[in-house]
């Protein structure tokens, strides 16, 4: 059992994460078709860029917790001189890798995890001649495409100016993550306006944070808006002491083209009841078990990944892994554990 101290290390090593992106303008919404390359958003912490020019790149971290749909007002200010319809308002903008669009509701890390083809980390016991170059080899900067017309209505929700439908898409998830912890939603609905305010402001602080006018690198890495999502969080996890009824828990799995999904980067989302202890035993669920238990064509052994490793955060997650340990320790910000998996050989 994970003492405070480590679970409070594993939260904030959570908050913390984030990954360079380096987004360009699709060449069909630039006004100069043989120059849109070179006008892109390019994303190390330490970077002082209040003296940058517009035509250059301008460099940041961007959280693995946080949302594309934050960095929209950014990106459409940058690229303004470069649009053919720059009326054309932010909130049209959406992104695509590889052809493929980004669904703006999952948490960046988790649509790189799962889209970007990097070899996830691993504990140097657990890394195989497979993975021995695998720092050498990640795709880093994370390279996406701004697209600000062209939605594809049938692969994305629109969103709108005032930031409703994000709001209310990730409060959504968070009511269904604490329903299934708790058997109902009565603590994220009980919340006081001040902490549903300060919840999804710590949300935003999280990418605001890193994309300010003057980007300074914080030298507490994210602590004081750690310090304020982190008591709103306990109170959703830790319900009054109530027992964790089930873990919230989601696993992405890739699927290959066909004749009703013709597109690439089609997923298929498994979620089940995941109790904290198996049914008939008083021993913590695992990982293993629960992945065992709901696919086991995919996790034949309980113990050992055979055919594909679970990846939460960049990094594969040990099969022996408890499972309620790992939702208090380093759930996604809407309360979620979303596992990408990645098949080995």
């Amino acid at each position: 059992m994970a003492t405070s101290n480590g679970l409070r290390t594993l939260q904030f090593a959570a908050w913390r994460g984030s990954l360079p992106l380096e987004i360009r303008l699709a060449p069909s919404d630039c006004r100069i078709y043989d120059r849109a390359d070179p006008y892109l958003v390019y994303y190390p912490s330490n970077y002082e860029s209040s003296n940058i020019p517009i035509n250059k790149c301008t460099q940041i971290h961007s959280p693995r917790l946080s949302y594309l749909p934050f960095l929209l007002p950014r990106l459409h200010a940058f690229f303004t001189p470069f649009l053919i319809d720059p009326d054309i308002p932010p909130h049209d903008g959406w992104f695509s890798f590889e052809g493929v669009p980004l669904k703006w509701h999952y948490p960046i890390g988790l649509l790189y995890d799962l889209f970007s083809g990097a070899i996830p980390a691993q504990a140097p016991r657990q890394r195989g001649r497979d993975d021995a170059h695998a720092d050498e080899s990640q795709p880093l900067p994370w390279r996406l495409t701004l697209h600000i017309t062209e939605w594809p209505a049938d692969q994305l929700v629109r969103l709108d100016a005032e930031g409703k439908v994000l709001h209310d898409a990730f409060i959504n998830s968070v009511k269904e993550a604490d329903f299934l912890r708790n058997g109902t939603a009565k603590e994220i609905m009980s919340l006081s306006k001040n902490d549903s305010t300060q919840l999804w402001k710590a949300v935003q602080d999280r990418m605001l944070m890193l994309i300010c006018s003057t980007l300074r690198l914080r030298a507490d890495g994210g602590l004081d808006d750690f310090e304020a999502f982190n008591p709103i969080c306990q109170k959703l996890l830790y319900a009054q002491g109530a027992p964790l009824r089930h873990a919230p828990m989601r696993i992405y799995l890739p699927q290959s083209p066909s004749a009703s999904e013709p597109s690439s980067g089609h997923l298929k989302v498994v979620q089940s009841l995941i109790t904290p202890t198996p049914p008939n035993s008083r021993e913590p669920q695992t990982l293993g078990m629960a992945l065992h238990s709901l696919l086991p064509s995919l996790f034949p052994s309980r113990r050992t990944p055979i055919l594909a490793k679970p990846v939460l955060h960049g990094a594969v997650v040990p099969m022996s892994a408890p499972v309620e340990e790992l939702l208090r320790g380093v759930a996604y910000l809407d309360g979620w554990l979303h596992l990408g998996v990645v098949m080995m050989g």
